[in-house]
C-alpha cells in the first residue's frame, strides 16, 4: 500500500484466498493512514486452550473517521473470499443495519472498494 502526497491510496492487487487475519492486517494498515480510528474486539484466553469472547458475532471491526467532515462510523465484518457467515453475525449485521448502521462484509477480492470507502470523499 502507497500514500500519494494527494492522500489517495494506491492499494496491493487482491489476496487471492489470503487468510483473514493478514486481510485483517491490511483493512486497519489502510484505515489508520485515512484517519480513522480502529476498534477490534479480541479474544481473551482465560486458561490455556480456552478462548472467549464478549458479544459473539460482534463485528470484526469499528471504524470512526476522525477527518473533518467526518466520513463516519463503519462496522465491518471481515471474511476470506470464500468464507462463510455464522448465524451470530447475521443476526448482528441485521441488527446493525435496522439500527442505521453502516455495515459491511469485506473480502479481499473487494479491496478496490473499500480503498475507495475509505478514502477522501
Amino acid at each position: 500500500m502507497v500514500i500519494h502526497p494527494h492522500g489517495l491510496v494506491a492499494i496491493m492487487p487482491p489476496m487471492g484466498d489470503a487468510s483473514e487475519k493478514l486481510f485483517q492486517q491490511q483493512v486497519v494498515d489502510m484505515a489508520r493512514m485515512q484517519q480513522w480510528l480502529v476498534f477490534h474486539p479480541n479474544k481473551s484466553s482465560p486458561r490455556a486452550g480456552v478462548w472467549k469472547t464478549d458479544g459473539n458475532g460482534f463485528p470484526d471491526l469499528v471504524l470512526t473517521s476522525t477527518a473533518t467532515p467526518s466520513r463516519g462510523i463503519i462496522f465491518v465484518e471481515l471474511k476470506t473470499n470464500t468464507g462463510r457467515l455464522s448465524e451470530h453475525q447475521i443476526l448482528y449485521g441485521r441488527a446493525l443495519i435496522n439500527a442505521g448502521a453502516e455495515y459491511h462484509v469485506w473480502r479481499p477480492k473487494d479491496l478496490q472498494q473499500i480503498a475507495k470507502r475509505l478514502g477522501p470523499m
